[in-house]
């Protein structure tokens, strides 16, 4: 008969692993893990400034979702590289522990009645919501980290509001489940008593592992995922063996121009001809003035350098190479603004396709004097893929904000 059990029926579980204990140190693992992914995905929507909009966000419809406190700063200049390295890396790490997770509570989703009780029927509401929703977040952003762009629509707003719907869900079950896990955590130290409840098995089958075993091996595969991510974005030995990670393993060449990168000019559309010194000219407007400026006349101008690191929303980032050339400062100076009171810049790029072609940089990045329309890198001019003949680098803005081939710069209020 037992072959005619529904998942409706408790005896249709019978792994002697689950239970409350198990069930609740992941979720309380989960509890701290998955609010700084929530935290550093709201400094990681800051980074971008959303303020700049329709240039930078253009998520519909946002309302009040699309708060921000602050215009993301510029110090220290490895601040982004940190917030969204650890987002992506906690990310990828906890997803054995969630998959684990939700093994554990699976019976849950198939239990009858429904609803015993409203408390009960808002958790039950709740875990189908943060089931979704963390299989929605995880998926969408393993993805996009893997540069697997598959989604029917922009990764921005589907990540965006896919992130409210889970962290809803998740703050209304932790309030209900939380202090219960805590008890089951404190009554089994306590009592040395066997596992009662409904995740409990009344007929388990014999054990193959413990449930301390269990968590050794979900522990193992977070820590392995760890390892074979992390390093893209820290400096360090780890570099080597991030395999997972987007431009995983050692750098893909060598000299001046040898670290990773995401565009090729090829493949947005910039031709050698366009990028030449004979056609390439630099359009800079703003109080009402437009000057152009060939690569030649920028050498012209006084040139400065600055060591700042290229670091991505897909969690990789470079080691701080140094960059020469022209401060965005001072190129609103050229058009008449002073340089400690340059306003914010909309920087328009040559490439045809792809999202970020138009860029807004707040006004303390551009008043920033290691924001550079960079025109050298490492001692060498730009490579076309590295943005040749001009790109924006400012410290701690994410990566798309850093516009190569830069063919526009309008300051003035955005």
């Amino acid at each position: 008969m037992r072959d005619l059990l529904l998942p409706s029926s408790p005896g249709f579980w019978r792994s002697p692993v689950r239970g409350p204990w198990f069930t609740s140190v992941l979720g309380v693992v989960l509890l701290g893990g998955i609010t700084v992914l929530f935290v550093t995905g709201l400094l990681s929507y800051a980074a971008y400034n959303p303020g700049l909009s329709p240039v930078n966000d253009k998520t519909p419809d946002k309302g009040l979702l699309g708060f921000y406190l602050f215009a993301w700063p510029t110090d220290p200049h490895w601040l982004y590289r940190l917030t969204q390295g650890v987002h992506v890396t906690l990310g990828i790490t906890l997803i054995p522990v969630l998959l684990a997770k939700l093994w554990s509570v699976v019976p849950k989703l198939f239990a009858l009645p429904p609803a015993r009780s409203l408390a009960h029927a808002l958790e039950r509401i709740s875990l189908l919501l943060l089931v979704g929703g963390a299989l929605f977040e995880f998926t969408t952003g393993v993805l996009n980290v893997q540069l697997d762009y598959v989604f029917p629509g922009s990764f921005y707003p589907l990540h965006f509001y896919g992130a409210w719907v889970f962290f809803a869900a998740f703050v209304t079950h932790a309030v209900l489940r939380v202090p219960a896990a805590l008890r089951n955590l404190r009554h089994m130290r306590e009592q040395h008593r066997p596992e009662e409840g409904e995740l409990v098995s009344p007929d388990p089958v014999l054990p193959t592992v413990s449930r301390r075993g269990a968590l050794g091996f979900v522990g193992g595969g977070s820590l392995l995922l760890f390892a074979t991510t992390a390093g893209r974005s820290f400096d360090g030995p780890l570099r080597e063996t991030a395999v997972l990670a987007p431009h995983g393993g050692p750098e893909p060449g060598s000299g001046p121009g040898g670290f990773q990168i995401n565009k090729t000019a090829a493949s947005r559309g910039i031709s050698a001809m366009e990028t030449s010194e004979e056609a390439w000219r630099l359009v800079v407007e703003g109080h009402g003035r437009t000057v152009r400026l060939s690569r030649t006349d920028l050498l012209r101008l006084p040139l400065h350098s600055a060591a700042l690191p290229i670091a991505c929303v897909e969690g990789w980032s470079t080691s701080d190479q140094w960059w020469r050339g022209v401060r965005l400062r001072d190129l609103a100076a050229l058009v008449g603004y002073e340089a400690d009171a340059a306003p914010d810049v909309l920087v328009e790029s040559l490439q045809r396709h792809g999202a970020f072609r138009r860029a807004a940089l707040r006004d303390n990045q551009v008043r920033d004097e290691r924001s550079l329309l960079a025109l050298f890198v490492n001692g060498e001019p730009l490579t076309p893929d590295h943005g040749y003949p001009a790109r924006v680098i400012v410290p701690a803005a994410p990566g798309v904000l850093n516009t190569k081939w830069v063919a526009r710069m309008t300051f003035g209020d955005l």
